[in-house]
């Protein structure tokens, strides 16, 4: 969207976090003592095999237990054993997958899970694999919980994606054979790494390295794909390799339709996202739809998408198949329904890879290869300039997103701009001056994920687990440990007030009124009951808080 903060808009966010700031909220003991318990138990509930019965829905959605296995693999007794006893039809890829889009899902004869060979934490809800970003989440709280084989299984079948799938993909279900999630590999590797638990000793350790690092420079590898970079600025962008056609997760057009609709209220925010047609089109005209629009004979979703008139543009499709790379389905940052994703390099995502390049860096140097060590960290070099080229804003003082098509800086304010703080990218006064623009996203309950209320899950006034764990980390490693403690006592409150009130973990929360009561209106409306992210950082954020109270 790209508009500057008012300056009336401004002086009212500063007044409203100056008011929450002095009375901050603490988080009630026995409150707490019952969250952490209900969490401890829900590692088990959330837990999954593509080995086990329950991994499979059953009812009416019997119809979608399909296990796939990788072409080059050969069946595991415990998939052969499966088929018998849970009734799951087990199907081979048509083909050894060498990167992301090298199998269409829409070419295969049924849609399924992919075959991985360790137990794994799924996020809760209707969410029922193994996501990517999630995961990092998840590992950060089991092994904070004592759970070291579970994170070491989960990385470990992150490196069996990228083996046999190509990349560390959106979730082990086929619907994600043509895109990843935000990279978070490296860290999972180097936190795994670093607990003791994790290994026999340190020599093992290594010897696990050596099998991960090779992985690991592969999957990054994926954004160094030509569709994957910003232009030529040095910064990469999420893309989807599945084409210009609806996400096939998305089995009806209401998602769709009701982009349209929206459009079509607002014009002023349509970026030539419409085209006109017919509800039932010609032949000719069909096929004039799928060079402009998409394939009605190859996606239902496709050919129901249609209101008053208009459908959406190809461009809109490939935006909304990226946006779900990025993980933020949806925000309005990158148009409406972010439906314009593939023209921005974004300060989250190419934060995560600078910090990506200084792990493989990192692991190089353990593994005695100084040569590549060096080229890692020249790597990481190369992309910390070119975010303070592009995403750096010294006017604002925050990482804004870059429009690598009309080369023109987003005014969006979004809480990635605490990201470079996390990846160590930020020098001491950048990092001072996205600590001082604190009051755009600060509230009784936490940070928001913009200063912008589109109605959209991914903006004001919602706020998420992994977001503002992010930000609290990013703000302790440069030294605001006030403002880091602080953020992470109204997240950990807002989450024990919730469960105190029905007993649930959610996906996301309120972040004006600190409580899980949230009233979405574009995109995705549940507030999904779990929840693996918010388990792992309201663990993370509950130690923060007990060990600074302990030091004082």
């Amino acid at each position: 969207m790209g508009r500057a903060c008012r300056a009336t808009l401004c002086a009212l966010a500063l007044t409203i976090a100056a008011s929450v700031h002095a009375a901050p909220i603490v988080p009630e003991a026995g409150l707490s003592e019952r969250t952490l318990a209900y969490i401890q138990r829900a590692w088990g509930t959330l837990t999954r095999s593509a080995t086990e019965c329950a991994s499979y829905p059953s009812g009416p959605h019997q119809r979608r237990r399909v296990l796939y296995l990788p072409k080059d693999l050969r069946m595991p007794t415990a998939v052969r054993e499966l088929q018998a006893r849970c009734h799951v039809t087990v199907l081979r890829l048509p083909a050894r997958i060498a990167e992301l889009g090298s199998v269409q899902p829409a070419a295969l004869p049924r849609q399924g899970l992919l075959y991985l060979p360790h137990p794994y934490v799924v996020p809760g809800g209707f969410f029922n694999e193994m996501f990517g970003w999630d995961s990092y989440f998840i590992e950060l709280g089991l092994l904070a919980d004592h759970h070291a084989a579970l994170a070491r299984g989960i990385v470990d079948n992150f490196l069996f994606e990228v083996r046999h799938y190509g990349a560390v993909l959106n979730a082990n279900g086929t619907f994600s054979l043509t895109r990843s999630q935000p990279p978070f590999l490296g860290e999972m590797i180097r936190t795994l790494l670093a607990d003791p638990a994790a290994f026999p000793n340190p020599a093992a350790a290594t010897v696990w390295l050596r099998h991960a690092y090779p992985l690991a420079v592969k999957d990054y590898s994926t954004w160094e794909r030509p569709e994957q970079l910003a232009g030529r600025t040095g910064l990469a962008r999420y893309f989807d390799y599945g084409g210009p056609q609806p996400a096939i997760e998305l089995r009806t057009a209401t998602y769709y339709r009701g982009v349209i609709r929206f459009l079509l209220a607002h014009p002023a925010q349509n970026r030539g996202y419409l085209v006109r047609s017919p509800l039932h089109p010609s032949a000719p005209e069909a096929a004039r739809l799928a060079q402009v629009s998409c394939d009605m004979r190859a996606s239902r979703v496709c050919a129901q998408a249609w209101y008053g008139g208009y459908r959406l543009t190809g461009k809109f499709y490939r935006g909304d198949r990226a946006m779900r790379e990025s993980g933020f389905d949806t925000t309005f940052r990158f148009g409406p329904y972010s439906g314009s994703t593939i023209d921005y390099a974004p300060v989250g995502l190419n934060s995560l890879l600078y910090r990506y390049a200084l792990d493989l860096a990192a692991f190089a140097r353990r593994l005695g290869n100084s040569a590549a060590a060096g080229r890692w960290a020249a790597a990481a070099a190369a992309r910390k300039r070119a975010i303070n080229t592009y995403l750096w804003n010294p006017r604002l003082g925050q990482y804004t997103d870059y429009d690598f098509v009309t080369h023109k800086r987003s005014y969006y304010a979004f809480i990635t701009t605490f990201y470079p703080l996390w990846a160590g990218a930020a020098s001491r006064a950048q990092a001072r001056a996205v600590r001082d623009n604190l009051p755009l996203f600060e509230r009784r309950g936490g940070l928001q994920t913009s200063d912008y209320a589109s109605g959209a899950q991914w903006d004001a006034p919602f706020g998420w687990a992994p977001t503002n764990w992010l930000a609290v980390a990013g703000l302790e490693a440069y030294g605001y440990r006030a403002a880091a403690r602080r953020i992470a006592g109204k997240f950990v409150a807002t989450v024990d007030r919730g469960f105190a009130h029905d007993g649930t973990i959610r996906e996301k929360y309120n972040m004006a009124t600190g409580s899980a009561q949230v009233r979405i209106t574009a995109g995705y409306t549940e507030n999904e009951i779990g929840f693996g992210w918010t388990n792992g950082v309201y663990v993370k954020m509950w130690q923060l808080l007990h060990a600074r109270a302990g030091a004082h």
